[in-house]
């Protein structure tokens, strides 16, 4: 079985959560309790780091969709970012570029959040 884990770094407003292995239905759970615990913490600004993310599940995917209405209405915003070309297709093929901003690198998404101040 393999495992997913997610690691929290915060940086200033803006907490990165980098995720790394398998992402289905049985760890789905373990990625919805992180951002739920930042919501909780009135952290709304997050940026998801996808570079050691192997496979996303629909679950996985789902998780994103769960989120991102209190995110935004609490002038926040998820921002996706190095996806690999694996990744980044079923992102693509379920439409969320248009619902989601994807970024090339961590970096940029952070900068992103900094020029919306």
């Amino acid at each position: 079985m393999n495992g997913f884990e997610v690691m929290r770094v915060d940086n200033g407003e803006v907490s990165v959560l980098r995720i790394k292995g398998f992402l289905d239905a049985h760890t789905a759970s373990d990625l919805e309790r992180e951002i739920q615990r930042l919501l909780d913490q009135k952290r709304f600004k997050i940026v998801v780091n996808f570079r050691d993310l192997t496979y996303i599940s629909s679950a996985g995917l789902g998780v994103f969709m769960g989120f991102i209405e209190e995110v935004r209405g609490n002038k926040g915003d998820i921002k996706l970012t190095n996806m690999t070309p694996k990744i980044f297709r079923v992102f693509d093929l379920l439409g969320f570029p248009t619902l989601y901003e994807i970024r090339d690198d961590e970096q940029q998404a952070l900068q992103s959040f900094n020029n919306q101040k």
